[in-house]
């Protein structure tokens, strides 16, 4: 069960990370109740920014990290668990739902339907279009860059740790 567990969690952890670096979301939560067409305005948002293709292998992905004890304890069953995967795979497609109702409802209540439209409105330009089809390049050069700079950061780091504990006496 804990490996099920890291598992989804691994896997929701990419979605979450991007949805953030994506900017979904806001500093201070508006305290309101949608209305349906606040939330109809951010399942569009959910839908244009790509989110919902994020949130798609979820299910997926839970379900074949569930057959992973199962082949432990009888390799033999891979064939049977494959189709029971895909069984069960199409029975909780529906639930998928539960995931994107969710989420809309995060921005519907974080953004007035003012906000959602003009954000959408936004996403639906040419420069919101450009930024959707950049912004994945945009963040994985960015990341590469953080992680080359964290690298020698953390040399920098540790040599001065060293000047530091020899000049307190400490042979290094």
């Amino acid at each position: 069960m804990i490996d099920v567990m890291q598992a989804l969690q691994r896997a929701i952890r990419l979605p979450l990370i991007a949805i953030a670096l994506f900017g979904f979301t806001a500093a201070a939560p508006a305290q309101h109740k949608p209305s349906a067409a606040a939330l109809a305005t951010a399942h569009q948002l959910i839908d244009i920014t790509g989110a919902t293709n994020l949130f798609r292998p979820l299910i997926a992905g839970v379900i074949e990290q569930a057959k992973t004890p199962f082949l432990q304890q009888n390799p033999a069953l891979a064939g049977e668990l494959k189709q029971i995967a895909a069984k069960i795979n199409t029975e909780m497609e529906p639930r998928f739902s539960e995931i994107t109702d969710h989420v809309a409802m995060l921005y519907a209540t974080r953004f007035t339907e003012p906000e959602l439209k003009a954000i959408l409105a936004f996403y639906q330009s040419p420069a919101g279009k450009k930024l959707l089809a950049e912004q994945p390049q945009v963040i994985d050069a960015s990341m590469a860059f953080a992680q080359s700079w964290a690298n020698k950061l953390s040399d920098q780091v540790v040599d001065m740790m060293r000047e530091e504990l020899k000049k307190r006496g400490h042979p290094m």
